[in-house]
């Protein structure tokens, strides 16, 4: 189950930083987005547990903002 949630959060700062989107809100729809993608493409189904990967990426959102952060301190 960690391996797909840190695949879906890859995914998800990479959209974040297309999106130039760092608002929870926008984090929290980022999220959904990507779950459903997921879901299409048969990585996930309704057999797993989205709630709690759902859970498990909100809590991770500091994080996925202060690599943006870090990112363009870089440049």
């Amino acid at each position: 189950m960690d391996e797909i949630i840190n695949e879906i959060y890859q995914l998800v700062k990479k959209k974040m930083r297309e999106q130039a989107a760092v608002e929870r809100d926008a984090y929290t729809e980022i999220v959904d987005e990507t779950i459903e993608y997921f879901m299409e493409k048969g990585k996930l189904s309704d057999d797993d547990n989205i709630e709690f990967i759902k859970d498990q990426l909100d809590e991770m959102y500091e994080s996925a903002t202060d690599s943006m952060a870090d990112e363009e301190n870089e440049y």
